[in-house]
């Protein structure tokens, strides 16, 4: 108790909580993108519990694997060298899960273009998924987000306090916005292009940070930003000439 009273009469630490949510927040974007559109496949009456499960997932992971800090530290240790870099277990993971994303968001993509696709790679089964495969899918993009949220929060910070509430706050959020975004995303088809669109790019970026390359995450989230503000302009533009023709 002494240290907890310490620690919240220091004001770094509280710079260090205000940044670490805020990084949170972001990172927990791409995490809650997936599962938007995935739960969107559900039956209606599945969409808002698979939400929550998911992110209620998400949190379990990070507040477990923040009790193994010194365990997840060591995944970043190298376990062989390829190409002149050496590979550790993070890296692993996340090249599985760029490679995860990826292949989801272009089966996607495809399903969205080809609405009946036939004799061909991609699974055109229909437009719902079942609960459980939902629910697994989520299950294994949540730990490799988390992960590389709990690692970036270690890099950050020496105090496990502040990276209990940076998660608890950030997942809060996230579990705020999950509705609302999927519902935005379900009534907006030409966003689910381009949410599937940031999937793919994530995927890529996990892909190369695998690989040792490093993307600063401002150059991603402002083509994000970008991207997302013209999508919202020719939203606008479309309305406007809907109205015209009412009129």
């Amino acid at each position: 108790m002494d240290y907890l009273i310490s620690l919240a009469q220091q004001p770094a630490a509280w710079a260090a909580l205000a940044t670490l949510i805020a990084m949170e927040v972001v990172l927990g974007i791409d995490n809650l993108i997936f599962i938007s559109i995935l739960t969107n496949k559900l039956p209606p009456h599945q969409q808002e519990r698979g939400r929550r499960i998911g992110i209620g997932l998400a949190l379990i992971l990070r507040l477990a694997l923040l009790g193994t800090v010194a365990f997840i530290v060591q995944l970043t240790q190298p376990l062989f060298t390829l190409f002149d870099h050496g590979f550790s277990w993070r890296d692993l993971i996340l090249v599985a899960g760029g490679l995860f994303l990826v292949w989801k968001a272009t089966k996607e993509i495809h399903h969205h273009v080809d609405p009946t696709p036939e004799g061909d790679m991609f699974d055109g089964k229909g437009a719902t998924i079942g609960f459980s495969a939902a629910i697994g899918q989520i299950l294994m993009l949540d730990l490799v987000f988390s992960i590389d949220s709990i690692i970036t929060a270690v890099g950050m910070t020496e105090h496990i306090p502040i990276m209990f509430i940076a998660v608890i706050v950030a997942v809060a959020v996230m579990l705020l916005a999950a509705n609302p975004l999927a519902n935005f995303i379900q009534r907006n088809p030409t966003v689910v292009m381009l949410a599937l669109g940031f999937l793919l790019m994530i995927g890529m970026t996990l892909i190369a940070e695998g690989f040792g390359a490093h993307v600063p995450k401002g150059y991603i989230y402002a083509a994000m930003a970008f991207s997302a503000l013209v999508e919202g302009l020719n939203m606008l533009a479309r309305r406007a000439r809907a109205r015209r023709g009412n009129a």
